[in-house]
């Protein structure tokens, strides 16, 4: 990561107390050790960030220490990969991997497919890193709600518009029907889903099930066509607005109506 510092970095790491709750631990795995403290920065950000160089001593870290998410840095090293990530989707622990560049996409998509959350570039910045984290941590948090699962057939209200999820339907604040395709549709709900959330466009191709090209634009496409049926002005979003560096986030509060 780059490690960069400005004067906002302070405030915003404070945003992330976690409500309380213990901070979330995160494992950084990268045989190479040299290059390990790239990520000591995310404890500026509310993390807490053990690193280990050793194959066994991740995949011990994994099974017994349980960490909240997993950096498998595969820039410098990729050997014993696919094992960390076999192990930690076996104890449905989220795994966000590191690559080179965007031209190794062949080992984000492998990735991808063996279980792992995300994928992001050694260039990242630290704040998107950041973002993708706390992203990918909510989206967990809110599949393991015993709530989300007995909610997931009614009826969702935002600014005004209703899905139905079991008719699998959408009304505008008018009270009229608005045609979802089958990819606006999920796409919708995974926005839904998680609210006020920045969701990076990995995670939204894996909602709509596009193509396993991670670096496809066609959610860029899924999006637009939202925004033209939902939003007042689609040259100026502000339903569904762009994250820099990051992806989309569905910006209204969105409330269950059963």
């Amino acid at each position: 990561m780059d490690g960069e510092t400005d004067v906002s970095s302070t405030s915003f790491a404070r945003t992330a107390a976690w409500g309380g709750a213990p901070l979330p631990r995160v494992l950084v795995i990268n045989r190479d050790s040299a290059r390990l403290g790239r990520f000591d920065d995310l404890d500026r950000y509310g993390f807490r960030v053990t690193s280990v160089s050793n194959l066994d001593d991740g995949l011990r870290d994994v099974a017994r220490k349980k960490p909240s998410l997993v950096i498998l840095d595969l820039s410098s090293n990729r050997t014993g990969w696919v094992e960390i990530l076999q192990a930690a989707r076996s104890a449905c622990i989220p795994v966000i991997i590191v690559i080179k560049q965007p031209t190794d996409e062949f080992d984000c998509v492998q990735g991808l497919d063996l279980g792992a959350d995300d994928c992001i570039t050694e260039s990242t910045s630290l704040r998107e890193l950041v973002a993708r984290i706390r992203a990918v941590l909510r989206g967990r948090r809110l599949a393991k709600s015993p709530a989300r699962h007995g909610k997931a057939r009614g009826r969702y209200r935002f600014g005004g518009w209703v899905l139905n999820r079991r008719l699998q339907s959408l009304t505008d604040p008018a009270g009229d029907a608005v045609a979802l395709s089958k990819d606006e549709y999920a796409l919708l709900v995974a926005f839904v889903d998680a609210p006020q959330t920045p969701r990076s466009r990995e995670q939204s191709l894996r909602a709509i099930r596009l193509r396993e090209d991670v670096f496809d634009r066609s959610v860029d496409v899924v999006v637009l066509r939202l925004r033209r049926k939902m939003e007042a002005d689609p040259s100026t979003p502000r339903l569904i607005r762009t994250e820099r560096g990051v992806g989309y986030i569905f910006t209204l509060p969105v409330e269950y109506l059963g």
